[in-house]
C-alpha cells in the first residue's frame, strides 16, 4: 500500500479544510514519472462545496525516500514557486503547503495540475509537441529572463543560499566537496574542476537562478510552453549559469545540432532572453557554465547511483543514471583541451 492510499482519509480531510470545501473525495491517485529526485502524485478529486466545487486535478509533491545534497526542502520550494509566479513566470499555481510530516509521512505541497509533456527524449524527437520550435526557443528565453529579474534581498525567500565568493569559484568548491563526500576517484572531473578554477568569469550580477532549467523540466503541449517545473535547486547566482545549463550538450538528448536544449537554435533562445532582460550575454561565461554543467551532471549522476548502490532507494533508473559518467567525462575533456587553459 502506497502512502496516498494509506493516508487517504487524513489527506482528504486536510484538502477539504484548505479548499474551504464540505468534503473532498480522492477518486484517483497516480505517481507521475520523470521525477528522479522528488516524488510527484497526480490526484483527481471530487470537491463538494466551496469555490473549488467539482472535479479538480492537483499534483502532490513530496520528498523522495532519499534526498540529493543541495536540494531545497519542499517548504522552501513551495515559497520559491510562489515568488516566481508573482514575477510572471509560467509555472503551475502553488496552492497549499503541509509541513506536518505525520499527515502522509513527509512534508508536501499541492499545486494545480498543468497539462503537457515533459520527457526530454520524447520532446526532442516529437515535432508535434511545442509548436514552432524557433518561437518556443524565444519563449523559453523570455521566461528565463523573468526568473533573472528577481534580485536579492527577498524576505519571503531569504533562505536561498547567497554566494560568498565569485559564484564560479563557489560552484567549483561545492562540486569538489560533493565529489569528496562520495569518496570517488574521478581524474576527468578533477581535471575539469581545475580548468574551471583557472578560467572563471568575472564577478557577475547576482539574480535568482533556476539551476535546472533544461529540456525535461518544462511541460509542452501542441502549441508551446505550459509550465516550468522542478525548482529544488533554485538559488542566488550568476544568470549565465542557467543559459549554460540549458545549452549544454548533455541536455540536448538526440539532437546535439540544436544548441538550444535540443529543440531550438541558440540564437532564438538568446533573442528571447535579451529582449526581456536587456542583459548582454557573455559568450565566454556561458561556455564556462556549459563546462560546469557537464561536471555538475556527472556529480549528480554519481549521487543518484549511490542512492541505488547504498540500498537507500533501489531503482533501475538511478542505477542507469550512474552509467552516464564515461560520456560526460569525455565531453568535459573535449571542452577543456590543454591549449584552452589560462596560465597564471
Amino acid at each position: 500500500m502506497n502512502r496516498i492510499e494509506k493516508n487517504r482519509v487524513n489527506l482528504q480531510n486536510w484538502l477539504a479544510a484548505k479548499a474551504g470545501a464540505d468534503c473532498v473525495d480522492i477518486t484517483d491517485a497516480k505517481p507521475l514519472t520523470g521525477g528522479a529526485i522528488q516524488e510527484n502524485w497526480r490526484l483527481e478529486c471530487q470537491v463538494a462545496g466551496g469555490v473549488n466545487a467539482g472535479l479538480q486535478r492537483y499534483v502532490l509533491r513530496s520528498d523522495a525516500q532519499s534526498v540529493v545534497a543541495s536540494s531545497l526542502s519542499r517548504g522552501q520550494e513551495f515559497r520559491v514557486l510562489k515568488a516566481v509566479r508573482r514575477a510572471g513566470v509560467t509555472v503551475p499555481e502553488p496552492l497549499w503547503l503541509c509541513e506536518d510530516k505525520d499527515l502522509i509521512g513527509s512534508v508536501f505541497y499541492i499545486m494545480a495540475m498543468v497539462d503537457g509533456i515533459g520527457l526530454g527524449p520524447k520532446v526532442v524527437k516529437d515535432l508535434t509537441i511545442g509548436g514552432d520550435r524557433q518561437a518556443l526557443g524565444n519563449t523559453l528565453g523570455r521566461e528565463l529572463a523573468k526568473i533573472h529579474s528577481i534580485h536579492p534581498p527577498q524576505a519571503d525567500i531569504d533562505f536561498l543560499p547567497k554566494p560568498k565568493l565569485n559564484p564560479a569559484l563557489e560552484s567549483v568548491a561545492g562540486l569538489r566537496k560533493h565529489l569528496d563526500d562520495l569518496h570517488e576517484f574521478r581524474p576527468a572531473l578533477e581535471w575539469g574542476l581545475r580548468w574551471a578554477e583557472l578560467n572563471q568569469p568575472a564577478e557577475p550580477e547576482i539574480t535568482m537562478v533556476h539551476n535546472d532549467f533544461r529540456t525535461g523540466n518544462f511541460l509542452l503541449d501542441a502549441h508551446g510552453l505550459t509550465g516550468i517545473l522542478d525548482w529544488e535547486f533554485a538559488a542566488w547566482g550568476d544568470p549565465m549559469t542557467d543559459l549554460g545549463w540549458f545549452c549544454a550538450k548533455c541536455w540536448r538528448f538526440s539532437r546535439p545540432d540544436l544548441e538550444g536544449g535540443g529543440i531550438t537554435s541558440r540564437e532564438a533562445f538568446y533573442e528571447g532572453y535579451q529582449a526581456v532582460s536587456g542583459r548582454l550575454i557573455d559568450a565566454q561565461a556561458v561556455n564556462f557554465w556549459e563546462v560546469i554543467a557537464h561536471i555538475r551532471w556527472a556529480v549528480i549522476a554519481l549521487q543518484q547511483a549511490h542512492r541505488h548502490l547504498s540500498s537507500t532507494q533501489r531503482s533501475l533508473e538511478l542505477a542507469l543514471t550512474g552509467r552516464l559518467l564515461p560520456e560526460l567525462e569525455k565531453e568535459i575533456l573535449s571542452m577543456t583541451k590543454i591549449d584552452a587553459w589560462k596560465r597564471p
